[in-house]
């Protein structure tokens, strides 16, 4: 009898080491996989003004008339969004909600960038409730930051410099704007490339 509780509490020892053994491993195989599935943020491509270079200085008259600075000095000492959206891109509809909440969390200054005529934009304006935020119209904005798809969006200190800019498509590349500003780097991949060079060095 006393031989067979031996055996027996020496099998439940060695399962019990066993799964230990693989629950490290596991969590160790975990660790790699998030390692290799990095966050992905804005996509950065070659447009001008580039990060950490001066936003080119813009007054246009929003939906209510009311003038807004795009780039140079903000006279509030706040960031803010640019945010370039169309009301025939539905991903743009989707990431409304989420540039508003960055905004409110962040402290941001939010202006909502598009271009055409005011009647082709009535209707995404009521919808969305755009009269509520700055929403510019001008053709000439979104040339001279080389807007050449959307949603994009880029972020832009007190004093008017660009921090981050990028095509985005999620919550999460939006995000990332404020992420690549607190890290000082141009993008979340520059970051990550920067990253993995020490790490191979």
């Amino acid at each position: 009898m006393i031989p067979t509780l031996i055996a027996s509490d020496v099998l439940l020892w060695v399962a019990v080491l066993a799964l230990a053994t693989l629950v490290v491993a596991l969590l160790r195989q975990v660790g790699v996989l998030h390692e290799r599935i990095s966050p992905a943020g804005a996509l950065v491509g070659s447009e001008q003004p580039a990060t950490g270079e001066r936003a080119p200085v813009y007054e246009l008259r929003d939906w209510n008339g009311s003038v807004q600075k795009i780039g140079g000095i903000e006279a509030e000492g706040r960031r803010t969004l640019l945010f370039f959206v169309s009301p025939t891109c539905p991903v743009c509809k989707q990431l409304l909600p989420a540039a508003r909440s960055l905004c409110a969390r962040e402290d941001l200054r939010l202006v909502l960038a598009s271009d055409g005529e005011r009647d082709e934009h009535q209707g995404f304006v009521r919808r969305h409730g755009l009269d509520q935020d700055a929403y510019v119209l001008s053709g000439e904005l979104g040339r001279a930051w080389q807007v050449a798809r959307l949603p994009h969006a880029a972020l832009l200190d007190a004093e008017g410099i660009v921090r981050a800019r990028g095509l985005v498509n999620s919550r999460e590349h939006l995000e990332s704007l404020v992420e690549a500003e607190r890290r000082g780097v141009a993008s979340v991949q520059d970051w990550i490339e920067k990253r993995d060079d020490l790490r191979v060095a």
